[in-house]
């Protein structure tokens, strides 16, 4: 039994058995296969071989009938290595003596070879050096897309295990195949981490080396509570977890019957919960926990599951279904968050060096207009069809909120004119991310309809920490004075320009901090929607006087333990049942 302890993304508790996926060629763990599966790892290998070669040969005689036959010369180094007897037995050999898979075989010896190279220290065996990398690309990518495959092909539950998840892949989960997911990188609030804990399961992430420590097939446990991952529990552990589980289920009963209750202090305030939502499909968690509609809706699933730009048409099919879904309920959408994910970058001629602090968000957009202006046009034409609402992402300076609302103004023009149907008077919002905007937020109130203060963004922005690496993750912290105080002055500019605000990060639907946004002024939260009941359990526990007095308390402490350790005494004390 190995227990490794991760980062907590999405809570719950699961047993299952582990499937293993191999998702970057970059990293190759060692795993190994039992002695009947070795024949079935040589077949592997054949056939990725067979397939790669015949790709280096059509890329060959293409070269050859474009550019002539010397830059075809070229790739018959390549083809003469991959057909090299010696470093093929090799391979086989490693397969047949330390019983591992076939790609961890092919890494290995070609690393080896590869440093060879490198050694000899001349330029030129330093380029074939890189010759070696580009055909172990080639023969990896073979046979990882044979594990790519296999995940389509799931006939079975699995806990997914990897080492990195990308936004791409959560969107193309299936929810019904899929019942945890650990991975080795990754941090709490990252664009992936976000999009594979709306599958509703439990997910822990950077948990560092896992993926070297499981095989296919092994029982593994899930704590998406406390983020810790369990590899081949044994028999008293098993017991001790099912039984969480048990006593989960009655709590769930329990926060099922809370559900349809209002979330009112005990003093009258209403306080709404809104659901950030990634896909359509979840607004119906929101309306089964009797939430008050859509506070974010993340509309870049259609980019990161399609291999083409989607279209007007698609955008409002997936904006109608989510309108029709709500029955009248508010729809809060969020222009697209581009520019920063794998995926974009991947396209671009030159990516980025730090795309978190480059072209992403509305910046990404106000260089690709008819994008943009696409995904605004099937916005107005679905606001016709119930409350919709529209914020601009990542907004660092007045004059982007400007061009912003010009281009969504002139897209009102050209709808005007072609006749089609719209909300004129549709809310259009900013959202806050990052301290420019925060400390500026007076100026920004005078030309919104209403704020959502990102926190996920404004932690990373604020505290210099990126929010999707694990080896900083200790750092990532909402308790932080500095993002407190950022928190409030938004608050209080909003309630002097009397603009209607939100908090939408991850802290919304965290219990220990509910306490203290209430008392911050905050009287709608937007949170991951199987999150609602529990926020909703307390603030009917709650007073005002008792909110506002907790806030005052933490706005004089100098750190954010000084913070954490008060607002989880203060919710104990409220709810015993959570400590």
């Amino acid at each position: 039994m190995e227990v490794i302890k991760g980062i907590p993304v999405s809570p719950g508790l699961i047993i299952g058995r582990a499937f293993v996926l191999d998702d970057t060629v970059r990293f190759i763990p060692r795993r190994t296969v039992p002695v009947e599966g070795v024949p079935h790892q040589h077949e592997r290998l054949a056939d990725a071989l067979g397939q790669a070669i015949a790709d280096l040969e059509r890329d060959r005689d293409r070269a050859a009938s474009e550019l002539g036959p010397e830059p075809a010369k070229i790739f018959e180094f390549h083809l003469g290595l991959m057909r090299d007897p010696t470093l093929i037995k090799h391979i086989t050999t490693h397969i047949e003596r330390d019983h591992v898979t076939a790609e961890y075989a092919v890494s290995e010896e070609f690393r080896k070879l590869t440093a060879r190279f490198r050694a000899m220290g001349q330029e030129v065996f330093r380029q074939k050096a890189n010759d070696l990398l580009d055909l172990d690309h080639r023969i990896l990518s073979k046979l990882i897309g044979e594990s790519e495959d296999r995940l389509a092909r799931l006939t079975e539950p699995v806990v997914l295990v990897a080492h990195d998840i990308t936004p791409t892949r959560a969107a193309m989960l299936d929810r019904e195949k899929i019942i945890g997911i650990a991975t080795d990188a990754g941090g709490r609030t990252s664009h992936a981490s976000i999009m594979a804990g709306a599958l509703g399961v439990p997910v822990v992430v950077g948990c560092q080396h896992l993926t070297e420590h499981v095989d296919d097939g092994d029982m593994v446990v899930i704590d998406g509570r406390t983020g810790v991952v369990i590899i081949r529990p044994d028999e008293q552990t098993l017991e001790q977890y099912r039984a969480d589980i048990e006593r989960m289920g009655t709590d769930r009963l329990a926060l099922r019957e809370l559900a349809p209750l209002e979330p009112v202090t005990l003093d009258g305030t209403r306080i709404s919960l809104m659901g950030n939502i990634e896909f359509p499909y979840e607004i119906k968690e929101i309306l089964a926990n009797h939430g008050d509609g859509v506070g974010l809706y993340r509309t870049e699933f259609l980019y990161l599951t399609s291999k083409g730009e989607p279209t007007e048409e698609d955008h409002f099919q997936a904006l109608k279904e989510a309108i029709e879904l709500l029955g009248g309920k508010p729809l809060t959408i969020r222009t697209l968050d581009l520019g920063a994910d794998k995926k974009t970058q991947q396209a671009a001629e030159e990516p980025e060096r730090n795309p978190f602090l480059g072209l992403r968000s509305i910046r990404f957009c106000l260089q690709n207009l008819p994008m943009f202006k696409t995904q605004l046009r099937a916005i107005l034409r679905a606001s016709a069809l119930g409350p919709v609402r529209v914020m601009f992402p990542l907004i660092s300076t007045v004059m982007e909120l400007h061009q912003a609302k010009m281009i969504l103004s002139d897209v009102m023009e050209e709808c005007r004119d072609e006749g089609i149907e719209y909300d004129a008077e549709m809310p259009v919002g900013a959202m806050v991310e990052v301290p420019s905007a925060a400390l500026t937020a007076s100026t920004l109130a005078r030309e919104v309809s209403f704020f959502s203060i990102g926190t996920n963004d404004l932690i990373m922005y604020t505290l210099a920490v990126d929010r999707g690496n694990e080896r900083v993750a200790n750092l990532y912290s909402a308790a932080h004075p500095a993002v407190l105080h950022l928190v409030r002055a938004v608050v209080r500019a909003a309630r002097r320009w009397n603009v209607e605000t939100s908090l939408c990060g991850e802290i919304a639907g965290e219990v220990e901090y509910t306490m203290l946004l209430i008392g911050m002024g905050l009287r709608i939260l937007s949170l991951v929607p199987s999150q609602i009941p529990q926020v909703k359990r307390v603030i009917r526990s709650v007073d005002m006087k008792q909110c506002e007095r907790l806030a005052r308390k933490v706005g004089s402490f100098e750190s954010e333990r000084q913070v954490l350790n008060h607002l989880r005494e203060e919710v104990r004390k409220v709810l015993p049942e959570l400590g």
